[in-house]
């Protein structure tokens, strides 16, 4: 026994040790490899970018865009992975201007002050938003009902549209504020000379007659030898535009794709399981249990649907259908549909409504009342409105609804807005009659409620949906998979990779010019897995097969065209003709030589004399030969009207013209003080977006959110 226990002693320490070195293993493991740069050592993940040094915060860009998310799914919009891209390259957008634009503001000393944010929420020009929501009868913006709401609404401290009011759209309203100071502190520098805008006002009346010879860039044959574009023409020709051709850092791919959409055999095979089920859903007296336990794409809606507005297909044959029948399986997009008729009535399409609620769930300030107590409190209330007491004072003192206490308890709601209500609320604004007054309780608490107007009484239907989606089977899915597995494990190379598509005769696809945050690709859809792959890979690198909606694609990295000025093979497809036509206008003017007439150049080109008697000064088109601005210039230059101009480079041919006279048109009564105004203007407007262009243009700016994406 003691020399098993001498070795345990001993073995202890060499346990511990392993122990430890193995945590230490994991640790440091985490630390240097990470998560995409999660790490100890990878780089600091409580950053998106920074913005001329100042970091942009993880935590804060991802609020914004949950705020601006929600706004616009408030706003009836739909949330899909585009509309998600959008927001986020608004939201970075948004971050570098305002970093930009305060670094603009404190070095000017632009604030605004409680009183002018107090000004644009209740002054003369409230947010259209604003007026819209809070306009009276009359017409009337009514700033002390504005002012009410919002008061109201700064008390919810847990309230998802209270904090979007304090952190989104008052932040908003202030920063429009501020940029309106800002455009018009630089709008007011702009000046035009009055001599400036009579001279303006005096070229533009101005139209010349000439005479002239074209010789198309196409008399040319692009084979000549002198006119032919090398990647040193372009990158000269690039290195004197820069602003024109600087560009993002992107990356682009080739790629095979394996579709796993369901095939005939999976739509059938959802059209029968349906149709199995139809005689058992006819039977079913609980239609919402039956559709739950029959996985429904949709939910069951226990309310009734107008006859305008019931729009699906197949409607006029559903709505002719009995009590307790079943229509179907029907075809509704992607889906196979089973439709019940649950029930039929008479409902308004729209009604108007007043309450009060006397809450038993209580709220910011609010002490909840007991269920007996709010009972006795609606019923006293509904006693004091028959005896003649008003109902809208009644409502602003005692109603805990603060979306209508107001506003006499008022509310106008579509039949669309039924099941948006509670369940015993819709049903006595929809079933009963124009007059009904009574006492009702919900989850909310009681409500004294009285039905003021009922319109457009239409037949309604309640009908039930048993609706599956025609999925994939595992069969086609295990197919589109096994077929993108072998193809990527034959082709590990770019080499092998377009060797592959020969021979299987697959349709090679191409995606350019991704951006490191992109997550919708051309074609493919939300592609985020993919575009990770990408930022990560090398040229010639072959992806292993990556799921992107209903395909399994296999890609190969083809190009990295890293920030900065586009290189030759990038830009010839925008400039090549560009440089072409430069060369062949210098063939061309070789040809000329000297000439001294337009019949001589005529005559050495196999052209002929034309005329033009419409030349405008201020229009960049000439009729029948399109944009020339050279030759519009060359028109209204005087010595051109003692002989014919020296050869001049459009854009289209080479031209050498004589003008024959310049006159003046009607002006069309332009008062030169008019235009300058109108002119300065302009330029005033512009001044604030010109501005901030500059700034963001400008600015040192580090986007590093491809790292936590």
């Amino acid at each position: 026994m003691s020399i098993i226990q001498n070795i345990r002693d001993k073995a202890a320490w060499l346990v511990f040790g392993v122990i430890a070195l193995s945590l230490l293993g994991f640790l440091l493991m985490d630390a240097f490899v990470g998560n995409r740069g999660r790490g100890l050592f990878g780089g600091n993940t409580s950053t998106v970018g920074s913005v001329n040094g100042k970091k942009v915060d993880y935590v804060d860009y991802q609020k914004r865009i949950q705020q601006v998310e929600d706004q616009y799914q408030q706003n009836g919009y739909p949330m899909n992975e585009m509309m998600r891209q959008t927001v986020q390259e608004q939201v970075w957008t948004q971050f570098v201007e305002e970093n930009v634009m305060n670094e603009e503001y404190e070095k000017l000393g632009l604030t605004v002050t409680p009183k002018e944010l107090d000004d644009i929420l209740f002054g003369a020009n409230p947010p259209q938003d604003l007026r819209q929501q809070f306009t009276n009868e009359q017409g009337v913006y009514d700033v002390n009902a504005a002012k009410s709401a919002i008061a109201n609404l700064r008390k919810q401290k847990d309230n998802p549209m209270a904090e979007n009011f304090s952190n989104v759209y008052l932040p908003a309203l202030m920063e429009g504020r501020l940029r309106e100071k800002y455009a018009s502190l630089l709008g007011n520098t702009y000046y035009i000379p009055k001599w400036m805008a009579e001279k303006t006002n005096a070229d533009y009346i101005q139209m010349a007659s000439i005479n002239y010879v074209a010789v198309p860039y196409s008399t040319v044959s692009d084979s000549l030898a002198e006119v032919k574009v090398s990647d040193s023409d372009i990158d000269t020709y690039v290195k004197e535009h820069q602003e024109e051709f600087k560009q993002e850092s992107s990356r682009s791919i080739n790629y095979v794709a394996f579709s796993a959409a369901p095939t005939a055999a999976d739509s059938n095979n959802i059209e029968q399981q349906l149709e199995n089920v139809r005689a058992e859903f006819a039977g079913a007296p609980d239609p919402a249990a039956f559709l739950v336990r029959n996985n429904s794409e949709v939910p069951y809606f226990d309310g009734y649907v107008v006859k305008s507005k019931l729009q699906v297909p197949n409607a006029d044959t559903i709505r002719v259908l009995a009590d307790g029948q079943v229509f179907g399986p029907y075809l509704d997009g992607g889906n196979y549909v089973l439709a019940k008729m649950i029930g039929k009535r008479n409902l308004p399409d729209s009604v108007k409504v007043r309450h009060i609620l006397i809450s038993t769930q209580g709220g910011q300030g609010v002490a909840a009342l007991s269920d007996s107590a709010a009972k006795a409190k609606a019923d006293s209330i509904a006693g004091a409105i028959r005896g003649g007491a008003n109902f809208a004072v009644l409502a602003a003192m005692f109603s805990s609804d603060p979306g209508s206490k107001d506003k006499g308890g008022e509310y106008d709601f579509s039949s669309q807005q039924f099941g948006n209500l509670a369940r015993e609320f819709a049903e006595a604004s929809f079933y009963g009659t124009t007059g009904d007054k009574k006492v009702i309780k919900t989850d909310f608490g009681y409500h004294y409620l009285e039905v003021m107007n009922q319109k457009n009484f239409e037949p309604a239907y309640k009908v039930a949906y048993l609706s599956r989606a025609i999925s994939p089977s595992v069969e086609t899915e295990n197919t589109a998979s096994g077929a993108a597995n072998q193809f990527a494990g034959e082709s590990r190379n770019a080499k092998a990779f377009e060797e592959n598509v020969g021979k299987q005769k697959l349709t090679k696809l191409i995606a350019q010019d991704i951006k490191a945050n992109d997550i919708m690709l051309p074609g493919l859809g939300s592609s985020r897995q993919l575009v990770r792959w990408m930022n990560d890979a090398s040229v010639g690198d072959v992806s292993e097969p990556i799921n992107v909606e209903d395909k399994y694609i296999v890609a190969t990295l083809t190009e990295i065209n890293k920030e900065g000025v586009m290189s030759a093979a990038k830009a010839r497809p925008q400039v090549e003709f560009v440089i072409r036509n430069k060369k062949k206008a210098a063939v061309i003017k070789s040809k000329l030589g000297s000439p001294a007439s337009l019949e001589a150049v005529a005559t050495a080109t196999s052209q002929q004399v034309r005329t033009a008697d419409s030349v405008r000064f201020n229009s960049p088109f000439i009729p029948n030969l399109g944009q020339e601005p050279k030759v519009i210039g060359a028109a209204f230059r005087k010595e051109n009207q003692a002989k014919i101009s020296a050869p001049i480079s459009g854009n289209g041919a080479v031209f050498v013209l004589k003008t024959n006279n310049v006159s003046a048109v009607s002006d069309g009564g332009m008062n030169a003080e008019q235009q300058r105004t109108m002119q300065m203007q302009q330029m005033r407007q512009m001044s604030g977006f010109r501005a901030v262009e500059a700034l963001r243009k400008a600015a040192e700016v580090k986007d590093q959110r491809s790292k936590l994406m």
